[in-house]
């Protein structure tokens, strides 16, 4: 499979672009490079090769979910600027 001008206008529709001649003309000897690469790949004999899960051989190396680090109401508050003891005070930002 090749792209070709007719293929390329087509594209180039579907993605709403407009593209200059010099464009048109990179963007088409693009595709059919990676074309080519891809039809190299196809070509590669496969047979009895595991498909890649994961990129490394450790999974499920999750550290265990524990609080820790929590800092008390008041020592959270205790440097804003406004406050109501319990929450932070934002002034209003949209009028309803």
């Amino acid at each position: 499979m090749t792209i070709d001008d007719t293929l390329l206008l087509r594209l180039e529709h579907l993605a709403r672009l407009e593209l200059s001649a010099e464009e048109r003309s990179a963007i088409t000897q693009d595709l059919n490079n990676m074309l080519q690469m891809v039809e190299k790949l196809q070509a590669l004999d496969l047979e009895g090769v595991e498909p890649l899960v994961y990129l490394s051989e450790t999974s499920g190396l999750l550290r265990p979910d524990v609080i820790s680090g929590q800092v008390s109401v008041a020592e959270a508050l205790k440097n804003a600027p406004d406050e109501d003891g319990s929450h932070f005070l934002a002034p209003k930002v949209i009028d309803l």
